[in-house]
């Protein structure tokens, strides 16, 4: 009976398995492992080149209905590695008709709680550089292309949901693109640190049964296999604190706080059509209602917007699981491993979906964007410099009572050439104190 079948009485079932991802670096570990120790002298080469063979097999997916166990199970990820040694000894008997031990042989050199850490490690790493970093500056990308757009198009600028100073649709575009952006530099950050791996540290950190070289050979050997520069951890450290994915976790985060705040604006100002803002138009051909025929939602931020509120929960639970164990191991591996990947795979899809479906196919109302902002009550801003605070509220108080913000301030003794000032949107998206601009001009 193998492991992974002894086990099922002692884990739960919860049908959570682990990713392709994690698989696919477990494999790699493996390889590197049983090349490594055919170069020192512990397994011969044609042992060696049968466990090397099927585990990039197993690497590239073709035993994946082999690994079995749950997520759900020991801290360390033993049964996650036990699974893994079973599978690829079993090939390996195969492959080489002779015996081959998925402790003594595939496992030689390992422990679990070295060879789990660097699995996710590992692929944390990929996951980031090959899903979330790509698709979060893509959608930068896709923002400041539609920003150039509409850089000169002024729309109102909305405080605490009340009236504020004008802005132009542009502005408000390039600053998203400019939070996504530095959020894709934050995970690229901090991801840097995922490439100190603890491979050699075997048990508890000090490579006890392990050749004194295995270290070295084995992190250039899988540095060859995975594409990586990676380099040898503080493996104490490594084993024990998973600090790291905590704070690639923490920046994931980051990343999906902005793009809900970036999909919850766009919900709002996509509003109605009738009775709310108004102010964007997001073409939607499914049926947002089962009863009012018709009915358009914004369909693709609300999933998305779901998608996040995951990777948030999913960040609480890695460092609630990073704080698991005692001393020289942490007991929260397979779950760490196993958000952090489920975190990359939300949030990348969730990024991709809004620019494609939304962000690149949006319009702006310009319209009605143009006669919100010249009605706004906050328009009086600009002539407080000239007016006064206490005068300028008393022609906002006005305005609020259903006067015409011109007619206000020309019952105040503003004279026309600044009055028209109101109209003249573009000018007042800039730095500067127009309406004293255009008194010392005129002096």
């Amino acid at each position: 009976m193998s492991y992974a079948e002894r086990s099922r009485e002692y884990y739960l079932e919860t049908g959570t398995r682990f990713p392709r991802l994690i698989i696919w670096a477990i494999g790699l570990v493996k390889a590197s492992a049983a090349r490594a120790n055919a170069k020192l002298g512990l397994l011969d080469e044609g042992l060696a080149s049968c466990i090397y063979e099927e585990a990039l097999r197993l690497s590239q997916g073709l035993y994946d209905d082999e690994v079995t166990v749950d997520v759900f199970q020991t801290g360390s990820g033993t049964g996650l590695n036990m699974n893994v040694n079973d599978v690829i000894a079993s090939h390996a008997r195969k492959r080489c008709n002779r015996e081959v031990h998925p402790n003594d042989h595939v496992n030689m050199g390992q422990s679990s709680n070295d060879v789990v850490p660097t699995a996710i490690r590992v692929a944390a790493y990929k996951a980031v550089s090959n899903l979330v970093i790509p698709a979060a500056r893509s959608m930068a990308s896709s923002l400041r292309a539609r920003a150039s757009e509409y850089m000169e198009l002024v729309k109102p600028g909305r405080t605490h949901l009340r009236d504020a100073l004008p802005v132009t649709f542009g502005m408000e575009l390039e600053a998203y693109a400019d939070a996504l952006e530095g959020d894709a530099t934050m995970i690229e950050q901090a991801s840097e640190r995922l490439l100190e791996v603890p491979l050699g540290g075997t048990a508890v950190g000090t490579g006890l049964n392990a050749h004194p070289r295995f270290v070295e050979v084995v992190i250039r050997e899988l540095s060859s296999l995975t594409g990586l520069q990676l380099r040898q951890a503080n493996r104490m450290r490594a084993m024990r604190s998973l600090t790291d994915l905590v704070a690639l976790s923490g920046a994931i985060r980051s990343l999906a706080l902005d793009l809900y705040r970036l999909s919850q604006d766009l919900r709002l100002l996509s509003s109605g059509p009738n009775t709310g803002l108004g102010e964007v138009e997001i073409p939607t051909e499914v049926a947002g209602s089962s009863i009012m025929p018709g009915k358009k939602n914004p369909v693709t931020l609300e999933a998305a917007m779901q998608a996040i509120a995951q990777v948030i929960g999913l960040d609480a639970a890695v460092s609630w699981a990073s704080s698991l164990g005692e001393l020289e191991l942490n007991m929260g591996i397979p779950l760490v491993g196993y958000d952090v990947q489920l975190e990359a795979s939300l949030i990348s899809e969730a990024l991709r979906k809004v620019e494609t479906m939304v962000v690149r196919r949006l319009k702006a109302n310009a319209e009605r964007m143009r006669r919100l902002a010249e009605s706004s009550q906050a328009l009086i801003t600009v002539f407080s410099p000239l007016l006064g605070y206490d005068l300028a509220t008393a022609v906002s108080e006005e305005v609020s009572r259903g006067v015409s913000l011109e007619d206000a301030l020309r019952r105040h003794g503003v004279p026309e050439d600044k009055v028209v000032l109101v109209k003249d949107l573009l000018r007042l998206v800039k730095p500067g104190y127009p309406a004293k601009d255009l008194e010392a001009r005129s002096a």
